[in-house]
């Protein structure tokens, strides 16, 4: 698959998620597989006013190529500002958010919300592809609700308007993450556009990835929540992708290695106090299903330094090791 002049080294691309997807997720999920990886999204107006906040987010430095930054709001004045501004940060794709469901998204008429304003979705497409010599990507949902899922007409808006890539997670707004992602609204925005198309939703293991491949014809697959606490579920997939057969879990010694490595990152990205509170939850994440997980969390979740972080998380694996013997 190819976006502009970027090929991609194969079918994973790590999805946008927001509070996730920061600089050491990111790489984490390159190192294990992941072929492009793209930002948090990032508010046109506050990266506009110079936000702290928001321009560690669109912050890239040091990254593989292509770095994908995805920007969100409702303005095609600003959007295209934002995303020139990003260009010169050293963005070398920017990606369109279309398709965040949430509420205090939606009330501003951004993401998902868009979807039911076609017009206003060509103006912005059009002014960002204007304002930008590098590739602009979008991200949408099949629709507003199951009674609205104009999911093709929205990729074809797009596909005219010079987006060089769609990724499309298969539920609608009002679904948001609950019941099952459906693909068979993906696999029509495929026969109905000549760009390349991305499946994304639910996709949780080797064999569903290969399913949905399968199913919906897609360029490449989007991979969101199921990689937290699993980024390794890249190399999974690519495995069973290339040979059939499934890859071993990674041990515990190496799940130590790569839990350790994600927190001293999460550290050194933002400073000990904000990476001390990033760290709890990608943390939670890694120790679901794990022997006395549940108990773990609550005492990790009290801890307030990054020492103490990693003693507790050393501490942990000693014991897992000693209870698999």
């Amino acid at each position: 698959m190819q976006i502009g002049k970027y090929k991609l080294e194969n079918k994973l691309i790590l999805a946008p998620m927001a509070g996730v997807t920061d600089r050491p997720f990111r790489g984490l999920c390159k190192r294990m597989g992941a072929a492009m990886v793209v930002s948090e999204m990032v508010g046109c107006e506050s990266l506009l006013r110079g936000s702290k906040k928001t321009l560690r987010r669109a912050c890239h430095a040091g990254e593989v190529a292509p770095k994908s930054v995805q920007i969100v709001g409702y303005c095609p004045t600003t959007m295209a500002r934002a995303a020139k501004l990003n260009e010169d940060m050293g963005a070398q794709i920017i990606d369109i958010n279309m398709g965040c469901p949430a509420k205090k998204v939606c009330k501003t008429l951004s993401g998902s919300a868009l979807l039911r304003d076609e017009q206003l979705v060509a103006k912005i497409l059009q002014a960002v592809v204007a304002a930008v010599d590098i590739p602009v990507t979008l991200k949408i949902r099949t629709g507003w609700c199951v009674n609205e899922r104009n999911g093709v007409a929205i990729a074809k808006i797009a596909e005219n308007s010079g987006i060089l890539a769609l990724s499309v997670h298969g539920r609608t707004r009002n679904c948001f993450f609950k019941g099952e992602a459906e693909y068979e609204t993906i696999a029509q925005i495929k026969q109905s556009v000549a760009i390349p198309v991305i499946a994304n939703g639910d996709i949780n293991s080797p064999q569903k990835a290969k399913q949905v491949l399968e199913d919906t014809k897609a360029d490449a697959i989007m991979i969101g929540r199921a990689a937290q606490g699993r980024p390794w579920l890249f190399r999974e997939i690519n495995y069973f992708l290339a040979t059939g057969n499934l890859l071993a879990e990674p041990t515990n010694y190496e799940l130590e290695s790569i839990l350790l490595e994600h927190v001293e990152n999460l550290y050194d990205f933002y400073d000990e106090y904000a990476g001390v509170r990033m760290a709890r939850k990608h943390v939670s994440w890694y120790s679901k299903g794990q022997h006395n997980g549940a108990v773990f969390r609550d005492y990790f979740n009290r801890l307030e330094s990054a020492d103490a972080q990693r003693a507790a998380i050393k501490n942990f694996f000693v014991e897992l090791n000693q209870q698999s013997r």
